[in-house]
């Protein structure tokens, strides 16, 4: 017996969910709302942890691949004080394989491979509970159903309705992100700023931070704390729009060093961001044919924990659903208490997470800059 499994979201929880129970041998139909793998940016770089991503990455069979892509010189992270002297600059050792970079966009090819994902397939909302199974509602006004029905569609989930009412709330921190394509080329002393990984500069209630990517690119973020309707969400790229935000920020950080500032003058388009959270401890009441992984499970703040969960979660949900089919393909029961037994596993270690985190954004956007500096120290291998 065949059954019919749909994870919705080509995010890293929802590929790497495909992409081990594919390695079983078992079919996954993958529904993501984009209408191509490069129809938007993919974001900026993540680190992955040996027993979370990586591990994740090697129940995919991907590890080795990962390896060779991955940037441990990535690891690397300077701090300064607003007036540009240096606080901290830790640089890994050559043979330092704790949290190597690699950017979202090759994580994402590396993990679709021999995928299936109906690219273009926008869902609207998903109905447990029917005499047909769980019932996937398309845009499109397609309707299908599954067995199972996996939501990995981020923080504005369409598949979190059919089991929690619960919505994102705001931090209360915001985040605007810009970045500079060929740093070394163009921009050689602030490639020198930067480094091989990371720039950090934390001021009363406000942080800029830069990240390098491969092949040049690198993400500048400001972040402060603001009222949720300072300024819309979205991507500015008019250049009148540009140079307002792009002055809207040189003002925020007015008084810092000139180099640092300079990282926000030559973006070509800005994002804003305000940050969601879902409460640290969210959980729900089991409802048979849905469950949710990664930010539509609980999101919390973007400090590197997010998307190795997403990527473990994936895997050791599609492990625990090989299993119980290998043990009795015919049994929809035993399909389901894995689904239990995996939600109770994820809620406990997740709920941990999202109180660092949490913790974390207070000190690192925070009255106090010396906090942010603190937390590195305490986090930071020697």
């Amino acid at each position: 017996m065949r059954h019919r499994i749909a994870v919705v979201g080509g995010g890293p929880a929802g590929l790497a969910f495909a992409r081990v129970m594919h390695r079983h041998g078992h079919r996954v139909t993958v529904l993501e709302r984009d209408s191509s793998p490069h129809a938007r940016p993919p974001g900026g770089t993540l680190d992955l942890h040996a027993g979370l991503g990586r591990l994740a990455l090697d129940k995919a069979g991907v590890l080795a691949e990962f390896t060779a892509l991955s940037r441990p010189e990535g690891q690397a992270m300077r701090i300064l004080a607003t007036d540009g002297t240096v606080l901290r600059d830790w640089r890994p050792r050559p043979d330092d394989l704790a949290n190597p970079e690699i950017d979202r966009g090759q994580l994402r090819d590396l993990l679709l491979g021999p995928l299936d994902v109906r690219w273009g397939h926008a869902v609207t909302r998903v109905e447990p509970g029917t005499a047909e199974g769980t019932v996937v509602h398309g845009a499109d006004g397609r309707r299908e159903a599954f067995d199972l029905v996996v939501g990995a569609d981020g923080a504005w989930s369409r598949v979190r309705p059919a089991v929690s009412p619960v919505t994102p709330h705001y931090t209360g921190v915001t985040a605007v992100e810009t970045s500079l394509d060929d740093i070394d080329t163009r921009h050689p002393g602030l490639a020198r700023l930067v480094g091989d990984g990371s720039l950090a500069v934390y001021g009363v209630n406000r942080s800029l931070v830069a990240q390098r990517s491969s092949g040049g690119h690198v993400r500048v973020y400001a972040q402060f704390r603001a009222p949720l309707d300072h300024r819309p969400a979205g991507t500015v790229t008019d250049p009148a729009g540009v140079e307002a935000v792009r002055s809207e920020l040189l003002a925020l950080f007015e008084g810092w060093a000139e180099p640092v500032r300079e990282l926000l003058r030559h973006g070509a388009a800005f994002t804003r961001r305000p940050l969601h959270v879902l409460p640290v401890a969210h959980t729900w009441t089991h409802v048979r044919g849905v469950t949710l992984l990664g930010d539509a499970a609980h999101l919390m703040p973007p400090l590197g924990a997010g998307a190795n969960l997403a990527l473990l979660e994936g895997a050791e949900l599609a492990d625990s659903l090989a299993e119980s089919l290998a043990a009795d393909p015919a049994d929809p029961t035993g399909l389901d208490a894995a689904v239990r037994a995996f939600e109770e596993r994820m809620w406990a270690r997740a709920a941990r997470w999202a109180a660092r985190t949490a913790a974390g954004l207070e000190r690192l956007v925070s009255p106090d800059p010396a906090a942010a500096v603190a937390l590195f120290d305490e986090v930071q291998p020697s």
